[in-house]
């Protein structure tokens, strides 16, 4: 187990310094002077201001030269600075907690509802509830989640006043529960449909008909040889959902006006503010990295029979 943690974390250095390089090329691709987008549409650097701050942003080296600078400061600690003259770190430290407890919360309520509908519409296939899972992923699947989160605002948020509609000032979990299960659901019909069908395949195991027959409580032989057995692929689908709720918030936090790292993308973009794209674009695609290495330590606790070396 150790040999193959370790393996795995060799195997993600070359994982992240691609995703980061990308990031970085497409930064660097986008149309415009970030120099002139910082100073806005309606002022005019003098020459001498715009290349002073092109030499302290590394702006006027090749790409090759400043992607190299930054991944000399990221090993020592340093995540850049802005074009703002922020340091990035301190803004991943704002917009990290916002970010996480947001993705938490989708990621709690997408996991919790997908295996409970999943498992019930596979416990009683071609049933009143296996077609209302059915009907009703099909249909979420359907409908873009922008839309969805718009009309969750004005019918639970404007109409019926029962969670917030913007801002964190409630804190957790109110200001998080309408975000977190608009982006929810961008995974729940996924996590329910791949329940259902994995539920369906362990009741027709020969070890389901054995404890059966051995007489064993309906409600133990559920819970301990199907469930239990189900949820192996449900985990790993579960894992990798993770790590795309914290990198998909940009839109959400957006609408919901959560100042997380989504907003922070959100607003850099624009102002080709490239430190601070790379470095939350580092830090999501580390945490994915980290959880995926997690969910495959897991294989080995809910099934035995796998063995990582």
């Amino acid at each position: 187990m150790g040999r193959y943690v370790v393996r795995r974390l060799f195997m993600a250095v070359p994982v992240l310094l691609g995703t980061t390089f990308i990031i970085y090329l497409a930064v660097y691709a986008l149309p415009g002077d970030p120099i002139q987008a910082l100073a806005g549409p309606n002022r005019v650097l003098s020459p001498s201001v715009e290349q002073a701050l092109r030499e302290r942003h590394h702006l006027d080296e090749p790409l090759l030269v400043q992607y190299g600078l930054y991944l000399t400061g990221l090993l020592s600690g340093d995540m850049g600075m802005s074009l703002t003259g922020r340091p990035v770190s301190e803004v991943v430290a704002v917009g990290w907690p916002v970010t996480f407890q947001l993705g938490v919360t989708a990621w709690l309520i997408m996991s919790v509802l997908g295996v409970l509908l999943g498992a019930a519409a596979g416990m009683r296939r071609g049933g009143l509830a296996d077609a209302v899972v059915l009907g009703g992923t099909t249909l979420v699947m359907g409908v873009p989640f922008f839309v969805v989160a718009y009309v969750a605002q004005i019918v639970l948020g404007i109409n019926l006043g029962w969670l917030p509609v913007s801002g964190t000032e409630a804190g957790w979990p109110l200001s998080y529960v309408l975000p977190g299960l608009v982006l929810a659901l961008y995974g729940l019909p996924q996590v329910a449909r791949l329940t259902r069908g994995s539920v369906l395949e362990t009741l027709g195991a020969d070890h389901v008909g054995t404890a059966t027959a051995k007489g064993l409580p309906r409600r133990a032989v559920m819970v301990r040889h199907v469930l239990r057995n189900s949820l192996i692929p449900v985990v790993s689908l579960l894992g990798v959902s993770l790590g795309y709720l914290l990198s998909g918030t940009v839109l959400i936090e957006g609408i919901f006006n959560l100042p997380g790292l989504g907003y922070q993308i959100f607003t850099a973009i624009p102002q080709h503010d490239g430190p601070v794209v790379v470095g939350v674009g580092t830090l999501l695609v580390l945490v994915f990295l980290l959880v995926n290495l997690m969910v495959d330590l897991l294989y080995g606790i809910l099934d035995p029979r796998i063995r990582l070396d």
